[in-house]
């Protein structure tokens, strides 16, 4: 029987907020991300009636294309990645007040032709826009793009909000975050920069800040006193496909523990906020990462994988991927164990992981409590009392999990663990909406409770940098793991005794 699809509870009504008119404007707006991401998200949002009652889609990128050309493309782009099937009246009413503007970001002209197809939204409707400017671009045209909105008048707007919304990565080292920070507060108020992190946009990330203070039952045992560790695991089966250029500058450690694993860290060990307003929230997680201490070296590994058998295909390794230098020292997993030197965590493990080529993709938190002090069940049989686990699952499938001790049916008393479970699919009989739906809805409400702020990011770096450096004076050949598999065996030195990590 088909499921019907049904309003999100947990989103209900909150989209449908007035928000102020306003015109968003995507630079690289006919990049990947821009075709995969924004756009369908752009599309979804119109569809649950979402956006403001007025809203204006500006693209802005190299390629020569008219405006007519640029809605044929983005209509395309929605059919083909849009998670629902596109609505053809929604989809028109949408792709008519979209401009294209062509042109390099260097470009003072560019600029001008921006300005002015802005100011032709604001007559038409004789009133100001909030203005949204998207920087889908490779990070080096970051502050460039900052800095021209600033020569020409962009960067505010009469009677209305002009906001930059900035991708990842912010910097690839602690100094260039620290000068991009500069740079972007040179123009710009705190205020007005939107920083991204797709993954805050995720249900189940959101959803650690309910299970943890909506529930009474988890705060009372939310500390050192009952947690013996915690894992975050996020892999992916995937190798690294076309994108050995950036991948191989970048690897496991600053393409998602520096950003991704991080916040999910500081989410859930942050400290109950007074109010959920965003700074509030943001001021928690960054007293988090101010408790984390870099890791020293033995409790750090790096690997890479070889050939081996992913999704019952030959796999090559990473050396032989199209486009990677024979010579590369660039890790494809990374685990570490961190500890957050403070009052509620101090001596709890908290262990990361992430790799290419793994077993499975899946994106979990996974908390583990401390053994029951005494063990009376080990009748024949009896798989025996485990540890209490809550899985926080991120993707794919969205949902929480907890793993408790029951006996099995029977005349003698055996026990083994069984799971209660939450998925949002069967829960709520609705799809969740994809991140960038929400962080977008954010921006332009002028809500920046999901994006980090510039302290938060170079909190962040400040956990990462040591280890790069300390990668960057050791020769040591790296550990290696076969595609397809749980990764490299080295990474059990991290654990302590009696700790495991979890299969993937």
């Amino acid at each position: 029987m088909a499921v019907v699809e049904q309003e999100n509870p947990l989103v209900e009504g909150l989209e449908r907020l007035p928000i102020h008119p306003t015109t968003l404007v995507i630079f690289g707006g006919t990049g990947d991300l821009a075709q995969r991401k924004l756009l369908p998200a752009i599309y979804n949002l119109a569809h649950e009636g979402a956006l403001p009652e007025r809203f204006n889609l500006i693209g802005v990128s190299r390629s020569e294309m008219s405006d007519d050309e640029y809605r044929t493309m983005a209509r395309e782009s929605i059919q083909q990645h849009s998670r629902r099937a596109p609505d053809g009246q929604v989809l028109d009413k949408l792709l008519g007040q979209v401009r294209y503007v062509p042109g390099t970001f260097d470009v003072d002209a560019v600029f001008e032709r921006l300005k002015e197809e802005l100011g032709a939204f604001d007559e038409e409707a004789e009133i100001p826009f909030n203005r949204i400017f998207y920087l889908s671009t490779a990070p080096s045209f970051f502050s460039l793009i900052v800095q021209k909105l600033g020569e020409h008048g962009l960067d505010t707007h009469q009677e209305a909000d002009a906001r930059v919304v900035i991708e990842k990565p912010f910097g690839t080292r602690l100094s260039e975050a620290q000068q991009l920070n500069r740079e972007v507060l040179s123009v710009l108020n705190e205020s007005q920069v939107y920083r991204i992190d797709h993954y805050l946009g995720k249900e189940t990330v959101q959803n650690v800040l309910a299970f943890r203070f909506a529930n009474g039952m988890f705060e009372p045992i939310w500390n050192r006193n009952f947690i013996d560790y915690v894992q975050i695991t996020a892999s992916e089966d995937l190798g690294i496909g076309r994108r050995a250029e950036y991948y191989d500058s970048s690897g496991a450690l600053r393409d998602l523990v520096q950003n991704h694993m991080l916040q999910l860290l500081s989410l859930l060990c942050m400290e109950p906020p007074v109010t959920f307003d965003a700074d509030e929230v943001r001021d928690e997680k960054v007293k988090v990462l101010h408790a984390v201490e870099p890791p020293p070296p033995d409790a750090v590994v790096r690997a890479r994988y070889t050939a081996g058998m992913a999704e019952g295909k030959e796999a090559v390794g990473y050396l032989e991927e199209e486009g990677v230098p024979p010579d590369s020292r660039t890790e494809t997993y990374v685990a570490l164990r961190l500890e957050v030197d403070n009052w509620r965590w101090a001596g709890v493990p908290i262990y990361l992981r992430t790799g290419k080529r793994l077993a499975r993709k899946v994106t979990e938190i996974a908390v583990t409590l401390k053994p029951v002090p005494h063990l009376a069940f080990q009748a024949e049989g009896s798989v025996g009392v485990q540890p209490n686990q809550l899985i926080l699952t991120v993707q794919p499938n969205e949902g929480v999990s907890i793993s408790l001790g029951a006996k099995i049916p029977g005349t003698r008393m055996r026990i083994r663990p069984v799971n209660m479970e939450f998925l949002y699919g069967t829960s709520f009989l609705s799809q969740s909406p994809e991140a960038y739906e929400r962080l977008i809805m954010d921006a332009m409400r002028g809500d920046p409770t999901l994006f980090t702020r510039d302290d938060e990011v170079e909190a962040q770096w400040r956990i990462i940098d040591p280890i790069i450096e300390s990668w960057g004076r050791d020769d040591t050949p790296l550990a290696e793991y076969p595609a397809g598999s749980q990764g490299p065996e080295e990474a059990a030195r991290i654990l302590a005794p009696g700790h495991h990590w979890r299969a993937i």
